[in-house]
C-alpha cells in the first residue's frame, strides 16, 4: 500500500526510553488536499506492550513485521482504526499488563467495530467513551 492512498499511517520514533509511535489519519483539507492529522501517540511502554498488535497489523497491510524509526508506515482502515483506538485508550495508563490486555483485544477485534469506536473516541467530549472502551478491553486501572 502506498502512503498517499492509505487512510491511516504510523510513524515510529525513537525516544530516550525506547521506540514510540504516532498514529495519523488522513482527512481532506479545506482546499481539497489530503493531509495526515495526528490522532494519538503511543508511549514507549504502550509501543513495547502492543508490539504484537503493531507487528501483526503491519504484516497484514504491508507484508512486513519490521517497525523501525523512519518514514510513515501506511495502514488500511481496518488496522489503522485498531491502532488509533489502542493509542487513545493507553494514553495515560501506567501498568503494562493492562496495555497488553488491550492490545490482545484489538488483535482479535473486528475492524468495523474499531472504526465505530474511533468515531466515538475522537469527539470533543470523550472521557466516558475512553473509560467504556478501557473497561471492555480490560485496561482499567
Amino acid at each position: 500500500m502506498n502512503i498517499r492512498e492509505a487512510p491511516f499511517a504510523l510513524r515510529v520514533t525513537r525516544r530516550n526510553e525506547g521506540l514510540a509511535g504516532i498514529v495519523y489519519r488522513r482527512s481532506s483539507g479545506t482546499n481539497g488536499q489530503d493531509h495526515l492529522h495526528r490522532i494519538a501517540a503511543l508511549s514507549p511502554s504502550a509501543f513495547s506492550t502492543g508490539r504484537l498488535l503493531l507487528a501483526k497489523g503491519n504484516l497484514a497491510v504491508n507484508g512486513s513485521r519490521k517497525l523501525a524509526p523512519g518514514p510513515f508506515i501506511p495502514l488500511d482502515e481496518n488496522w489503522g482504526s485498531r491502532f488509533a483506538c489502542y493509542a487513545i485508550i493507553t494514553s495515560g495508563l501506567r501498568y503494562p499488563e493492562k496495555m497488553l490486555k488491550a492490545a490482545e483485544h484489538f488483535v482479535q477485534a473486528d475492524g468495523s467495530e474499531a472504526t465505530w469506536w474511533l468515531g466515538v473516541l475522537t469527539r470533543a467530549e470523550n472521557s466516558r467513551s475512553v473509560r467504556a472502551l478501557r473497561i471492555l478491553t480490560e485496561a482499567v486501572e
